[in-house]
């Protein structure tokens, strides 16, 4: 018997809201990432964000003239690597870090190069800021930092290079082939805080050109660091690509197994190794979670990295040559040294500072924010949701 026309287009309609329904299961993840793995439905950012908790120093209270012979500074610096040609870019940060923040403390900057920088360089930097600029040189032999610390150390292949950057290309890695870029990264890792222009400082303020700061901010953050006992303080918690560092956590594994005391009784472990939220990062990386600090913005005590675990770690890594035959970050090798050689309760989630590095955000509630929107990770194309490391990192570690 024939089945009814109406009904035949009820059946039809039926099978294709199926498809419909099935077609939306499976595009899910793309937008909502490790979410809802781990929990994470509601960003902690679009409830009412405040500052830390505890006594604060503010520059109503205390001292914070640029040239006080009795400020209240702790001995901080804002650092910068950065070239003549992102001077610009350079300001505008500055500007937007001035207006939010440093206008009221007046830290000093200190801004490195592999090159001199110009005249004009010096004349804006300055010129953004009531506070001291400082100028160094990464390379050479008669400015502040050794020849050594920038070039292509002796031990590295470069015919070698050339053929593991090939392979990096095809795999659609950035930079793979830009050797200044695997200079920089090596020069940010394990390097940075060797420069004798930060032997006096003990914490430092990372900026870099053409990012954005949203939020006013009211208090020494440098001084909360030193009365919290914090080691590292962060913004963006992100996932890294995975094709880029295959013997990172390998080479990390081999460290830890010559070094057991090394690793600190509170680590954070799980966050580095989840499987579970991309297990495919996992896979390539080796063990690796890939979820990293996105050190384009980090606070940081510079006593740990010049300490014997971060810097014996860096030492390994650097002969592994790891930072020209694959293309090791400083974010990764940071947030692992961090994760595990740091007391995890020692490490701050600046959630009170709202940051752009594109298309990245930090984006807090709060009437002291202009700019940008509550809770707004990324800005861009649905698929940099999956981008988001904070749910693995707020289930393990937590939201402190």
């Amino acid at each position: 018997m024939a089945i009814a026309r109406p009904i035949r287009m009820l059946g039809a309609a039926c099978i294709l809201l199926c498809l419909f329904l099935v077609f939306q299961l499976r595009q899910a993840p793309s937008t909502v990432g490790s979410k809802l793995i781990h929990g994470m439905k509601r960003d902690p950012l679009l409830d009412p964000t405040g500052e830390p908790a505890g006594p604060l120093w503010r520059a109503d209270d205390k001292d914070y003239a640029p040239d006080s012979p009795n400020s209240a500074r702790t001995n901080a610096a804002l650092i910068s690597l950065v070239r003549n040609e992102e001077l610009d870019d350079l300001v505008s940060t500055m500007g937007d870090l001035e207006r939010t923040w440093n206008h009221k403390f007046n830290y000093p900057y200190i801004f490195f190069n592999d090159k001199p920088f110009t005249e004009e360089f010096k004349k804006k930097t300055q010129a953004a800021t009531k506070a001291k600029c400082q100028y160094g040189n990464a390379t050479l032999t008669n400015q502040l930092v050794p020849k050594e610390h920038w070039e292509v150390p002796s031990w590295i292949n470069m015919d070698l290079f050339r053929e593991s950057a090939q392979m990096l290309e095809e795999q659609d890695i950035q930079y793979s082939s830009k050797i200044s870029y695997h200079q920089m990264c090596r020069w940010n890792s394990g390097l940075f805080y060797k420069h004798p222009a930060l032997e006096k400082y003990r914490y430092y303020w990372r900026i870099e050109p053409n990012v954005k700061f949203f939020c006013d901010v009211d208090y020494d953050v440098f001084r909360y660091m030193q009365d919290n006992n914090k080691t590292y303080g962060f913004t963006i918690n992100l996932y890294d690509a995975p094709q880029s560092i295959p013997s990172l956590w390998p080479r990390t594994r081999e460290f830890l197994a010559a070094n057991p005391d090394y690793l600190s009784e509170n680590n954070m472990w799980q966050w580095l190794t989840d499987d579970v939220a991309r297990p495919e990062h996992n896979k390539i990386a080796n063990g690796y979670s890939t979820c990293h600090f996105w050190s384009n913005f980090e606070i940081g005590d510079l006593d740990f990295f010049r300490g014997e675990k971060y810097d014996a770690y860096f030492q390994y890594l650097d002969r592994a040559g790891g930072f020209f035959y694959e293309r090791w970050g400083d974010a990764p090798v940071h947030s692992i040294g961090v994760g595990l050689f740091a007391d995890a309760a020692n490490v701050h989630w600046f959630r009170d500072i709202g940051y752009n590095h594109i298309p990245f955000l930090n984006c807090p509630n709060s009437p002291k924010c202009s700019g940008c929107q509550a809770g707004q990770m990324y800005a861009g194309e649905s698929f940099l949701g999956k981008e988001d490391c904070r749910p693995t990192y707020f289930k393990y570690v937590g939201t402190h």
